[in-house]
């Protein structure tokens, strides 16, 4: 019994030796971006983004139901990659309370700027501003129990790179939580079921998935660790 035992954990490790080599080949490997250019106008406008982002992002329903998928309680720890005009981390703010952190993560320096003279106004004191970058989301390893992304994914160029540096920043038993579009098109690159793959070979497993609304899709992974 015990031989048996001891070649079943010997080729557990060596399985999870694999999986771990898989997802950092696909990580380095990822020299080209798969959507050049995708995030130029952000750069170029970042207040006319802000005002859309605000406009489009008021449905008090769909909030809710973002919410509810999150499933947020008091003293968690959260990162909204994407975060846009903030409108998605003063929801999550309130939500961890009081202990609770919410890390809003950008590329673009002006909308960090926007999000932290808002929390300032309405003295929301729980939110750390980050800047990532076209390859990582710059959060420490182990420091966060969600990650949400809203719109974003399609905006990663360099997607396996960046769910390697989500998954760190995940600690164990962590979840990322994706609303994107269900259908490729001229702006997204990649289709619901080409997404859920991505993220499946980065080193997750799919909790659950469905449709959102008419276009979009909300799914919700569990970190492998």
């Amino acid at each position: 019994m015990s031989k048996c035992l001891s070649s079943l954990t010997r080729k557990s490790a060596l399985l999870s030796l694999t999986c771990l080599f898989v997802l950092a080949i696909c990580a380095w490997t990822q020299d080209e971006s798969l959507a050049p250019g995708i995030n130029e106008s952000f750069k170029r406008q970042p207040g006319l983004s802000i005002k859309q982002f605000d406009f489009t992002n008021r449905d008090l329903n769909q909030q809710k139901e973002i919410l509810d998928a999150c499933e947020l309680k008091p003293g968690m720890h959260v990162a909204d990659i994407g975060a846009g005009s903030g409108v998605h981390v003063r929801l999550f703010s309130e939500k961890v309370s009081p202990a609770g952190k919410v890390y809003a993560v950008d590329i673009v320096q002006e909308f960090l700027d926007h999000i932290e003279a808002t929390c300032r106004e309405k003295d929301i004191k729980n939110v750390r501003c980050v800047l990532g970058s076209a390859t990582s989301c710059n959060l420490e390893p182990s420091s966060v129990d969600v990650v949400f992304t809203c719109d974003t994914y399609h905006h990663f160029e360099y997607p396996f790179k960046m769910m390697d540096s989500i998954r760190n920043a995940l600690r164990p038993n962590g979840k990322f939580v994706i609303l994107d579009f269900k259908d490729k098109s001229n702006h997204v690159r990649a289709d619901s079921k080409t997404v859920i793959e991505e993220i499946t070979k980065s080193g997750f497993h799919m909790v659950d998935s469905r449709d959102f609304r008419q276009m979009f899709f909300i799914a919700r992974f569990a970190v492998d660790k």
